[in-house]
């Protein structure tokens, strides 16, 4: 069986596979984890009061079994098929014909493809494996950031703390590269956080973005956190710009920048060196 997953395109199919199956899984904690981060808040605000804790129904990222929001129709089997239950179903429930955010599929499909190409890329191994929690990891991230303008400590700490673990076997980078990378991204986004505060009285950005700079720090080494920031503001430009022309999105409406840190995280991860060699030429 190793010796099978060994060939490039076998390893690369088996991850597209798995990152189908993960894809799902990341749509429920997209879904699932703010409910649960603002249901525990709820519960420390009341006990600060000195109030009884609001009730819920119990909610975790196992059950209750996945419903329609509009109906309560419970998801079967066959219809959480990754990417081929929402084609079948035509993007609606079967319960109410309500309609099925494309989010879903393409979540799906980004993480399927992104663990194809991490395969091939890294060959089979512990870096190609290491390399698919990281995505998953700044998968989640990016659609909870998108939805919520929130990036969880759930996962933002485990992966600074899993990078520097991995790191110290050298993975991606050598340990020391990786404790400098996490403190400079952390403290980078902070000074910018700072400074851009006592310039206009406003916040630009949220402590969330300063932990997940610090993980990709952790991840990739200090090396990499100049074109990370260089990649993530053009990226955060561009779709800002794209979401002012032609969503009309308002100029006073926050953009999230945690997916931009993501996609820029990804980028350095599988082009890193050569992107840094090239712009900077180092």
């Amino acid at each position: 069986m190793l010796s099978l997953l060994a060939d490039p395109a076998v390893f690369a199919w088996c991850a597209g596979i798995l990152g189908l199956a993960v894809g799902s899984f990341l749509n429920v904690v997209i879904h699932r984890l703010p409910q649960m981060m603002e249901r525990e808040w709820a519960g420390q605000c009341a006990e600060l009061r000195g109030e009884e804790a609001p009730v819920f129904e119990p909610l975790s990222l196992a059950k209750p079994r996945s419903r329609c929001p509009h109906c309560g129709h419970m998801i079967s089997a066959l219809e959480n098929i990754p990417v081929i239950s929402w084609l079948v179903l035509r993007g609606r429930c079967k319960g109410c014909a309500a309609p099925i955010s494309m989010r879903y599929p393409l979540v799906e499909l980004a993480t399927a493809v992104l663990f194809a190409f991490a395969a091939w890329h890294f060959g089979f191994g512990a870096t190609a494996l290491a390399a698919l929690v990281f995505i998953a990891g700044l998968m989640a991230l990016t659609g909870i950031d998108f939805d919520t303008q929130l990036l969880p400590d759930d996962i933002t700490l485990p992966l600074l703390w899993l990078g520097l673990g991995l790191n110290m076997f050298g993975v991606f980078t050598d340990l020391k590269s990786a404790v400098i990378g996490a403190m400079a991204g952390y403290l980078s986004l902070w000074l910018v956080y700072w400074g851009f505060k006592l310039a206009t009285g406003k916040e630009g950005m949220g402590y969330g973005d300063f932990k997940l700079l610090a993980a990709l720090g952790a991840w990739l080494g200090w090396q990499a956190l100049p074109l990370t920031i260089l990649l993530s503001s053009f990226v955060g430009a561009v779709i800002g710009i794209a979401l002012m022309v032609f969503a009309r999105h308002g100029r006073n409406v926050p953009i999230p920048f945690g997916p931009y840190l993501a996609i820029a995280g990804i980028i350095a991860l599988f082009w890193g060196k050569s992107l840094t060699q090239a712009l900077f030429g180092a």
